[in-house]
């Protein structure tokens, strides 16, 4: 039994009792115990490098004691720098190569925070509650440069030769015809490894205050390996949370963005995600445990989509969500509107989804708590980009792995939404 009890979360207790039964159906596909074997924690962390050439390299994620980290720079009233961005480019520029601490008092910090690929490990961390410490911006993916360049560095406070000055610079320089696109709209973005975040709240506060349409506006994107994340909020509505694969930008790829032979890893626990589409998004091996995935539909009350990884064909492993809760507002309540995902057919707009080639997002469920919000029947939508139908593998003797079918699973769910 598992009670979670972050702010933001409702208190609750996990069972193991589940009425799903294998192989399920083609429109919900369930795992049997022994396929489900494989879809623990330890089995995604088991390997870093290339999805061509992994190398073995267990990583096992300890939990972040708040309470015994010594800060190295202390950000807001009485620290040592009055934004966050300003302690970053500080623990870069001392050099040390150790893991660099910054504790960050209670408030709201306005303004988009990023770490350079090339920082050393940073730990992010909040005094008191997660809720007590507020990193926030509004950024749409929708508008063009110079809307970006107004929002992200009003005044000027990226600068050239400081650490974080080619992220920005890559997205101010963008077309100015075009718009800025999901990769620059984040409010915190880490391309680095051994990341971590603790007891804070990041939200693009762009929320509801556009249309129904198309805005993705990005809270948190991570790139990096090995990223730890625990009692952290994230809020935005579409496209929350991007937890991906990065690389150091290249000529063919300027924002580091979906390399499609890098393995990134990223364990998520005790935190909160909200939004209405698509808002855990990438193709990282990522780890959600005991957290909630909330849809709000307060901006689009007909429908959301939770999940949408884009994982790479030659990847059995995306994401992976283990004693959790996916639940929906009030708006949502007994609605069955809220789909639990959806595969990101991500880069086959021109020419439709390519068997073997094109991303076939992977996801299981398991051991988790959906409430009546969900869509019992069919709770997983067309792919994102070709609009390709769901289908299930419930073949005897199936391969998980089949590129033709969909890899969206779920094992020993539970609540109105799981029946």
């Amino acid at each position: 039994m598992l009670v979670l009890a972050l702010s933001g979360c409702s208190s609750m207790n996990l069972t193991p009792e589940s009425p799903q039964v294998a192989p399920g159906t083609s429109s919900r596909p369930v795992l049997s115990a022994a396929e489900a074997a494989r879809f623990t924690p330890a089995h995604y962390f088991a390997h870093r490098g290339a999805l061509s050439a992994p190398v073995a390299d267990p990583w096992s994620p300890r939990p972040i004691d708040a309470a015994a980290l010594r800060p190295d720079f202390v950000v807001g009233k009485g620290g040592t720098h009055a934004t966050l961005q300003q302690a970053v480019n500080a623990a870069i520029r001392s050099g040390k190569r150790t893991r660099q601490v910054i504790r960050i008092e209670p408030g709201i910090y306005t303004g988009a925070v990023y770490v350079p690929i090339d920082a050393p490990p940073l730990t992010l961390y909040g005094a008191g509650k997660p809720e007590d410490v507020k990193i926030q911006l509004t950024l749409d993916a929708r508008t063009k440069p110079a809307v970006y360049i107004a929002a992200v560095n009003p005044s000027g406070q990226f600068k050239a030769g400081d650490p974080a000055w080619t992220m920005y610079d890559t997205c101010a320089t963008l077309p100015a015809d075009k718009v800025i696109d999901t990769p620059c709209a984040a409010v915190m973005w880490s391309q680095a490894d051994d990341f971590q975040l603790k007891n804070l709240s990041i939200i693009n506060t762009l929320l509801d205050t556009v249309d129904d349409a198309t805005h993705q506006a990005v809270a948190l994107r991570v790139d990096g390996d090995r990223i730890q994340l625990e009692g952290v909020r994230l809020i935005s509505r579409q496209d929350t949370f991007l937890v991906n694969a990065g690389e150091a930008p290249t000529a063919a790829n300027k924002l580091g963005t979906y390399p499609t032979d890098r393995i990134a890893r990223a364990y998520i626990r005790d935190s909160y995600v909200e939004g209405d589409i698509d808002f855990v998004f990438g193709r990282a091996n990522a780890v959600f445990e005991n957290c909630e995935f909330r849809a709000i539909s307060t901006r689009k009350g007909d429908r959301a989509v939770i999940f949408a990884p884009d994982t790479m064909p030659a990847s059995s492993l995306g994401f992976l969500v283990i004693r959790s809760r996916i639940t929906g507002d009030k708006g949502f309540a007994d609605s069955g509107k809220v789909y639990l995902g959806r595969s990101w057919d991500q880069g086959a707009s021109g020419t439709g989804y390519l068997t073997g080639q094109t991303p076939n997002g992977q996801l299981v469920i398991r051991d988790s708590y959906i409430d009546a919000s969900i869509k019992r029947d069919t709770p997983w939508d067309k792919a994102a980009t070709t609009n390709r139908p769901h289908q299930g593998n419930v073949a005897p003797g199936r391969n998980l792995d089949d590129p033709a079918l969909n890899r969206l699973w779920e094992y020993n769910n539970y609540g109105p939404g799981a029946r």
